[in-house]
């Protein structure tokens, strides 16, 4: 399945049934009256966050979506049925925006979500309605509403725990290959990955968390440089960021300056979140060349960075430990601030 994080829909909720204008018209019934019935609403639209979903590419090849129209009203009183609602399904983490593609309509982040975008229009009275003492006999009767319609834009973040942040080929789909069951794409050449991926890290009993691959971000990402502002999208999800710098490199100093500086211009919040900086391919440096590129790193990153190799596992399992480590510390911490939220002496 091809993985789609943005998508253009157009939405339109189903128009009122119009009133009836009709009147009782029976054998031997001196006096029938007005008895039209009432038009049935509109479909409603809604947009629902289920499970098993991780892509919008269903909304690529269908764009339009209407639900369905209200019944006319009838003679004898008889009222249209209401027209079918329309759901939408999309994975956690789909955002909503308007059409200019700034305002949020909704952020869809827990599973089963529902919230409704268009909103069917009523339906039209029938001339019972309108009988009154003044006018025994109206013929009026009201047409249906329109029901809303909106061209929407949907956004997915991939809602992951931990991701892992980098230059192009600085190893991280093989780093996910090698702690997880996914099977990313993996070259000797950048941009490899073009598409963030996901896998699922099972360290041991009660200790499992989803790791995200975001794909190699560039200098000028935050202004819309390559597919930045997307992919800066999905790291905006994550609790815990593993930053692998490519030890083979020249100026590692220089590769991670360039991406901190773009996750700060993205959203200063960003720049918050805990980070894990790692040197990989170490399997390819002798220890010394390692060392050396380890001192030139912590004089700007201000930790001393880990050393690992995806290739050989050189210190993979115990990178994982400390992002899930990481992990407890935030969400420890989320649940003691909610605590103290919620309490009250009544």
């Amino acid at each position: 399945m091809k993985f789609l994080d943005q998508s253009k829909v157009y939405v339109k909720a189903g128009d009122g049934g119009r009133g009836s204008s009709s009147f009782r018209r029976e054998a031997y019934v001196e006096f029938g009256g007005p008895d039209g019935g009432d038009g049935g609403r509109g479909g409603h639209v809604y947009i629902e966050a289920v499970d098993g979903l991780n892509t919008l590419i269903d909304f690529r090849y269908q764009q339009h979506h209407k639900a369905g129209r209200g019944v006319h009203g009838m003679g004898k009183q008889r009222h249209g049925r209401a027209g079918d609602d329309l759901t939408l399904k999309v994975p956690v983490g789909t955002q909503v925006y308007e059409e200019d593609q700034e305002t949020l309509i909704a952020d869809l982040t827990e599973l089963g979500q529902l919230i409704m975008i268009a909103k069917g229009g009523n339906g039209g009275w029938g001339n019972l309605r309108f009988k009154t003492a003044t006018n025994q006999a109206p013929r009026r009767a009201n047409p249906g509403e329109e029901g809303e319609e909106w061209t929407l834009w949907l956004r997915l973040k991939l809602i992951a725990d931990a991701g892992l942040l980098g230059l192009p080929n600085a190893g991280k789909s093989t780093f996910l290959s090698r702690a997880t069951a996914a099977k990313p794409k993996i070259a000797d050449y950048p941009f490899t990955t073009l598409n963030p991926g996901l896998g699922i890290v099972d360290l041991a009993p009660g200790t499992r968390f989803v790791l995200a691959d975001i794909p190699g971000l560039i200098e000028g990402a935050a202004d819309g440089a390559g597919l930045g502002h997307r992919f800066l999208g999905h790291v905006e999800r994550c609790k815990v960021l593993l930053h692998l710098i490519d030890c083979t490199q020249d100026d590692v100093a220089g590769a991670w300056q360039t991406i901190r500086d773009e996750l700060t211009a993205y959203d200063p919040a960003m720049s918050g979140k805990p980070e894990i900086v790692a040197l990989s391919k170490v399997d390819v440096l002798d220890k010394e060349l390692v060392d050396e590129q380890a001192v030139l790193l912590k004089a700007v990153c201000g930790q001393d960075p880990m050393r690992l190799s995806a290739v050989s596992g050189e210190n993979v399992e115990r990178a994982l430990w400390r992002m899930a480590e990481a992990l407890n510390r935030v969400n420890n911490s989320k649940n003691e601030g909610e605590a103290d939220t919620d309490w009250s002496p009544l």
